[in-house]
């Protein structure tokens, strides 16, 4: 009886074995048949606005996608899965979400985040664990800088100050600027940078009359703009976040300033008008792509947009919308799928590598540079007198 008993536990113990084995067999079966990616995007926090725009985009994309029965990659077609994750506009979240994507949600890449503040650490951490990933929306080089793995679909800041800068002074016949920028955002802090240097350099030394810095979590702006309404500018450049715009240009207004702003494309949200009202009409912005006159897919994508979300698509939302498609075409290019995670996010980064032109509904974007970012065209933009986002002029490198 013992024996009989010992060669029945035995028996369990082996069956139990290999239930484990092709359990476990089954599940990474199952996980070479889905393609999951994920999104790092600002949910919550200072620009909530923008992670809601990431995801709403990202889900027209899975629609999209799942609704014609997945991604065709070498003939197999594969559902997608996306995964959320909310860095609430914070650096230390925003390595933490990473984090949580590369290694518990196990994603194959990785959309956004979307503020440089954001994606420049989060593209470190990417690129140290060789994880793809693309943020839509950041500008700042350091974002992709000798990181393999690390892709954008936006311009950079060198290419976006010279074009606010020579805009600005053709319509306003500027001679002198202001800049007031926020000090904490990489992204502000670079683009502050970049255009001090153009304009200075080609207006002439002293064309930059005043250069004010501010916090990330300040709400009253009087001390800078006091400075700089003394110094008479012709124009005052503002490359802040859209929530910081709306407090910035109204107290302007307050203290007396009486000129023009240029912004640059974190002015671009949806959220703008209705925070900054009509302080921000008659104003104007360098962003990636306008809403207003679209035609094509472009259009198609905005009509989409607004019916199942109420709102016009910012360039946020196209932003993420072109950048999801480039890491599917990333995907397809790969041409299997193996299983492995380790080797399909390699094999992912070469098939986005292999990517020379895409044409998106930002525009067309060309790829080959080592640093990963696009070539392509910006636009300016005038905020009318309805508060909408109309098209004034295209700037392309």
């Amino acid at each position: 009886m013992r024996n009989g008993l010992i060669k029945l536990t035995l028996c369990a113990v082996a069956m139990l074995a290999l239930g484990l084995v092709l359990a476990a067999c089954g599940e990474k079966k199952e996980e070479a048949k889905v393609v999951k990616l994920g999104f790092n995007i600002e949910l919550t926090g200072d620009i909530p606005k923008v992670g809601e725009a990431s995801k709403y985009a990202a889900e027209i994309v899975l629609a999209e996608v799942n609704g014609a029965g997945g991604l065709d990659i070498g003939g197999q077609k594969y559902p997608l899965e996306f995964v959320y994750q909310d860095n609430e506009a914070k650096p230390e979240s925003a390595v933490s979400a990473q984090l949580k994507l590369i290694t518990q949600d196990k994603v194959l890449g990785i959309v956004g985040p979307q503020s440089s503040k954001q994606a420049v650490p989060a593209g470190g951490v990417a690129d140290e664990n060789k994880t793809p990933m693309i943020s839509p929306w950041s500008t700042n080089p350091s974002t992709t800088l000798n990181r393999p793995f690390v892709f954008r679909a936006a311009f950079l800041d060198p290419f976006q100050a010279p074009v606010a800068a020579n805009f600005a002074a053709k319509q306003f016949n500027a001679k002198t600027a202001a800049v007031i920028f926020d000090l904490s955002n990489d992204y502000s802090k670079g683009l502050a940078e970049d255009f001090k240097t153009y304009f200075e350099g080609k207006f002439g030394a002293g064309s930059v009359v005043a250069f004010e810095s501010h916090g990330s979590k300040d709400q009253d702006f009087s001390a800078q703009l006091t400075k700089i309404n003394a110094a008479k500018p012709d124009f005052i450049f503002v490359p802040d976040n859209y929530n910081q715009v709306a407090l910035i240009v109204p107290q302007a207004r307050d203290l007396g300033y009486t000129g023009p702003f240029m912004g640059a494309d974190a002015w671009g949200s949806a959220e703008l008008m209705p925070l900054c009202g009509d302080a921000c009409k008659g104003q104007f912005f360098s962003t990636h792509y306008t809403a207003k006159g679209a035609t094509g897919k472009t259009k198609e994508f905005i009509d989409k947009y607004k019916a199942k979300y109420g709102y016009e698509a910012d360039d946020v939302a196209a932003l993420t919308y072109d950048s999801t498609y480039v890491m599917l075409k990333g995907l397809q290019n790969a041409g299997k799928l193996t299983g492995d995670l380790a080797k399909d996010r390699v094999a992912l980064r070469d098939g986005m590598k292999a990517i020379k032109q895409f044409d998106g509904i930002t525009g067309t974007m060309k790829y080959g540079a080592e640093d990963n970012t696009p070539s392509k065209c910006a636009v300016v933009v005038k905020i009318n007198d309805a508060g909408e986002f109309e098209f004034t002029e295209s700037v392309c490198p």
